[in-house]
């Protein structure tokens, strides 16, 4: 899904809470900001109703599109190849930074001599 809204903003701090906002969706893959236009381009497996109400509870919004993401096969290739250096460096860094295993033997008590009536 690929949604592209125009949001009304007026300087850096209502764009960076704007882009705050839509990031803290589930399923938002790509996000980006147009600062001359004031355009939001928005993709990923989202619902866009949700996106922009929340946008117009704060600012002015219009909605230029709505449809399905259009990837190109070389993105797709560039995306995987991305993907698959990730998870080596992923597992290269769980191996290098295992977390130990700590036991704790706690000594069994000793009964004291002294017995309280």
């Amino acid at each position: 899904m690929k949604l592209v809204v125009k949001v009304d903003l007026r300087d850096d701090r209502d764009r960076s809470k704007a882009m705050r906002v839509v990031s803290g969706f589930e399923g938002i893959g790509f996000l980006s900001m147009d600062g001359k236009d004031n355009k939001l381009t928005v993709s990923g497996d989202f619902d866009p109703v949700k996106v922009v109400n929340k946008l117009r509870k704060s600012w002015y919004t219009d909605i230029v599109s709505v449809g399905p993401a259009k990837e190109d096969d070389g993105k797709k290739d560039e995306g995987k190849k991305n993907d698959d250096q990730v998870a080596n460096l992923a597992k290269a860094y769980q191996v290098y930074y295992s977390t130990p295993v700590t036991y704790y033997c706690v000594p069994p008590e000793e009964t004291p001599d002294c017995v309280i009536c």
